[in-house]
């Protein structure tokens, strides 16, 4: 079975950068992932996704400013969030999109604070 691993949140300023990745325990390349959020008190969301063949695509409060890649050589998938916001503060979440999607793991903390 698939273990995936979220990693690289941490404080940020509001206009800051951070950069998330997910790490896979075996291969993922036939597979589209996902990021997703969950803040405090709120349900959990869809953030952005890629496809097998590396196609994007993003939450509209999010284009723009965040962008998702992979790199299938090294099994991870990785969240480029850029002009972060204070609402971005979350637990943020990689799973495989649809019927193989694993358990929720711990997630990675991202914290948009001044």
């Amino acid at each position: 079975q698939v273990q995936l691993v979220e990693s690289g949140g941490g404080l940020v300023q509001p206009g800051g950068s951070l950069r998330l990745t997910c790490a896979a325990s075996k291969s993922i390349s036939p597979y589209p992932m996902g990021w997703y959020r969950q803040a405090l008190g709120k349900e959990r969301e869809y953030v952005a996704t890629i496809t097998s063949g590396g196609s994007p695509y993003y939450l509209d409060a999010v284009k723009g400013r965040f962008t998702i890649s992979r790199d299938n050589a090294k099994n991870t998938v990785s969240l480029q969030m850029n002009n972060v916001k204070p609402e971005g503060t979350a637990v943020y979440y990689c799973n495989i999109i649809g019927p193989t999607r694993r358990a929720w793991g711990q997630g990675t903390q991202v914290t948009v604070s001044s």
